[in-house]
């Protein structure tokens, strides 16, 4: 066995669960309102694709990151428009949203089909931390937006249960009128955690795009991701520090078929191990459909359910 590759791997997969941080939070903050948006995975494309096009036209990667993040939140916004203002069938509405988003990042990104972008998120330099045996490459081999997706999952906890606005947001998931009766308005609380968990969201596909992926292949560049964050969510309990590990181990999942590869071990198959993260997500999915099971899992008991004032 080769010490090397498995430290790469597992380097690899910290980074691979950056996109994965901040997607789980953008949804989680979302749900945490009552507001179910699925449609995490159109808005990653988009933000995507606006960040590759925003960083190859002005050689800047943090003006690439805010057009993205920004797209994000542009996205979620009309999530919330639907969902909030229109009260439409949140499931819909988030399935029509992945079909949107993934229909404008084709037709911006039709154009740069494969085309690479010059200007890349890099790793910062710990000096000799860095080749600390197994340690080094895991820990300080990282970029600023990894280590940022951390201490935003660790401050996000803290906010949510720490703080009196985390006490309203997640009084207005599982009670919301209880929150109206206190003369607060649950449309807007959910309205702006829809946006700032779409903009998280932007954050991550942006990230993906300028760090990982540095080429726009619009049939390859979220493959799926905005899915998983999903599961990681349900998974996590709604419960952001959980995230982090959760987040690493789906990681690793991703990056083991080809570690496996490398390591020319052939008795499990490469494509049950890719069908891993997405079989979990699917179980994960079916959990939310499922009310009984859904409470069971700790999710927001108003999660999907417009709430309507003449009604309480």
């Amino acid at each position: 066995m080769n010490e090397n590759i498995w430290v790469l791997a597992s380097a690899d997969s910290v980074a691979i669960a950056t996109t994965l941080i901040l997607a789980a939070l953008g949804a989680l903050f979302t749900e945490r309102s009552g507001v179910l948006n699925l449609g995490i995975e159109g808005i990653l494309l988009t933000a995507a694709i606006s960040s590759f096009l925003a960083a190859d036209a002005s050689g800047s990667i943090w003006l690439g990151l805010l057009i993205g993040s920004l797209a994000g939140a542009l996205l979620a916004g009309i999530h919330a428009l639907l969902s909030v203002v229109l009260r439409a069938n949140q499931i819909v509405a988030g399935l029509a949203l992945v079909i949107f988003g993934t229909g404008l990042a084709n037709f911006l990104g039709k154009p740069v089909e494969g085309k690479t972008v010059t200007t890349i998120i890099h790793p910062l330099s710990f000096g000799a931390l860095t080749d600390i045996p197994f340690v080094g490459p895991i820990v300080f081999g990282q970029d600023i937006i990894t280590y940022s997706s951390i201490a935003i999952a660790i401050l996000s906890s803290l906010y949510l249960f720490r703080s009196r606005p985390g006490l309203e947001l997640r009084a207005t998931g599982d009670d919301p009128a209880t929150v109206d009766s206190q003369g607060l308005s649950v449309a807007s609380i959910r309205i702006r955690y829809t946006l700032f968990g779409g903009l998280l969201v932007g954050l991550g596909g942006s990230w993906l795009m300028l760090a990982q992926s540095a080429a726009w292949h619009q049939a390859s560049t979220t493959n799926g991701i905005g899915w998983i964050a999903l599961a990681l969510v349900v998974f996590a309990g709604w419960r952001p520090m959980r995230l982090i590990f959760g987040a690493i181990l789906f990681g690793f999942t991703l990056q083991l078929p080809f570690t496996l590869q490398a390591e020319q071990i052939t008795f499990i198959p490469s494509a049950l191990m890719q069908m891993l993260p997405y079989l979990a997500t699917l179980i994960a999915l079916i959990a939310l459909s499922r009310p009984s099971t859904r409470n069971k899992l700790g999710a927001p008991k108003s999660l999907g359910i417009p709430f309507v004032r003449d009604e309480r």
